[in-house]
């Protein structure tokens, strides 16, 4: 089983996620990220990739993607919690994505896709 992060590493490595725009989750122990590329292709890409090195690592992240929008939050559901897995993970997704995308920090805001822009504010069927 995997432990939960300890407070020391808690302070060791979430401040640096978090200036990459990962963000804790209210009422969870876990982190969200929310990338915006420009494009399905490579919001696709970017999945394909992250999910060969969840899968190597045998943790996977809870996600979900809209046209060009990926949303994902990491938790480590063995441990009810945040572990290193997670920190491991979010820090390959973030190599991952490098420059390619926008990240939307608000997490309050509602997450938009290039979708509606592209179809005159309604997305397609």
């Amino acid at each position: 089983m995997t432990a939960p992060l300890t407070e020391a590493e808690r302070q060791e490595h979430l401040p640096a996620l978090g200036e990459s725009g990962w963000g804790a989750i209210p009422e969870r122990d876990a982190i969200r990220k929310i990338w915006k590329f420009r494009s399905f292709s490579e919001a696709w890409g970017f999945m394909s990739r992250a999910a060969l090195a969840a899968e190597k690592a045998n943790h996977h992240p809870e996600w979900s993607n809209i046209y060009n929008v990926v949303d994902v939050t990491l938790t480590t559901h063995s441990a009810d919690g945040l572990s290193m897995l997670d920190i491991d993970l979010a820090r390959k997704m973030d190599k991952l994505a490098g420059d390619a995308a926008e990240v939307q920090r608000d997490h309050s805001e509602p997450v938009e896709c290039l979708c509606k822009l592209h179809h005159g504010g309604k997305a397609p069927g």
